[in-house]
């Protein structure tokens, strides 16, 4: 294994949620004693998610339920930046969302839509749902489309599962409309996050289970990317035509102590 990424300063971490600290309501395999070292060593981190199947306020309940200690200001997921920017923007959405994040959008005025905003919405993912999105998109005369993350795949406890990219990139294909995602791989939420450390991108390691939104997307604006071999992992993805990982480790505990342990780390 290369240890080149090693070699330069490592002062802040961001870190997927879903595959590497836990596997649906399952806790990956060394990501709790991870955290506690994390804690310990006082090196900074940020939680970098595309979850959107449950509120920033659930999810941080949920992963202190299964041990991990996390506080909501420690954690970066799309939902909250979406609902700023439609206000800011004063627009009306047509919410194609998990039913448990539309407490979140209370505030917002959805009659009259004039764009379209989908998330990993699961059941709701119905062909009338998605058929009136399609209809909005390409009758509005100014469509505007955000897609809260751009995920293929994810990793529950039964299996692999379609995420948010395959419903986005279908309604993109039928009406033309090209979504702006909100999460990774856009860089701006990687860089709020290393902004939140008071660091620069040359600085942090984005360690996550996704060999495209995680690593190629954190690498494409100057952080190093580091693959888990746990979630979505694929024995293919180590071969990966466009994205080469600064490293592919174990798990997180692995690339955690391989941190800790660096001299640079330590200096």
């Amino acid at each position: 294994m290369g240890t080149d990424w090693l070699k330069k300063p490592i002062k802040g971490l961001l870190l997927d949620i879903s595959g590497v600290l836990k596997n649906g309501d399952e806790v990956v395999n060394g990501s709790l004693i991870a955290l506690e070292k994390l804690r310990f060593s006082k090196l900074p981190f940020r939680l970098v998610t595309n979850e959107t199947q449950s509120t920033k306020a659930a999810l941080v309940k949920e992963l202190n339920k299964l041990g991990f200690n996390i506080n909501e200001e420690e954690v970066f997921a799309p939902v909250p930046v979406v609902v700023k920017m439609l206000e800011k923007n004063k627009l009306r959405p047509f919410l194609l969302v998990h039913k448990q994040v539309l407490k979140e959008f209370k505030d917002i005025e959805t009659s009259d839509p004039n764009c379209v905003v989908i998330g990993d919405a699961g059941q709701n993912f119905t062909f009338d749902n998605l058929n009136k999105a399609f209809r909005l998109l390409i009758d509005l005369p100014e469509p505007v489309f955000f897609s809260l993350g751009s995920g293929k795949y994810y990793k529950e406890k039964d299996g692999l599962t379609l995420d948010v990219g395959a419903f986005a990139k279908a309604l993109e294909f039928s009406s033309g409309v090209k979504p702006r995602v909100i999460g990774k791989p856009d860089p701006t939420f990687f860089l709020a996050a290393v902004e939140d450390m008071n660091l620069s991108p040359s600085e942090v390691v984005m360690i996550g289970d996704d060999i495209e939104s995680d690593v190629g997307g954190a690498q494409a604006c100057g952080l190093r990317g580091v693959l888990v071999k746990t979630g979505k992992f694929r024995p293919g993805d180590e071969s990966h035509p466009r994205v080469k990982p600064d490293a592919i480790v174990i798990n997180l505990y692995q690339a955690v102590e391989m941190v800790l342990n660096s001299p640079e780390t330590l200096s």
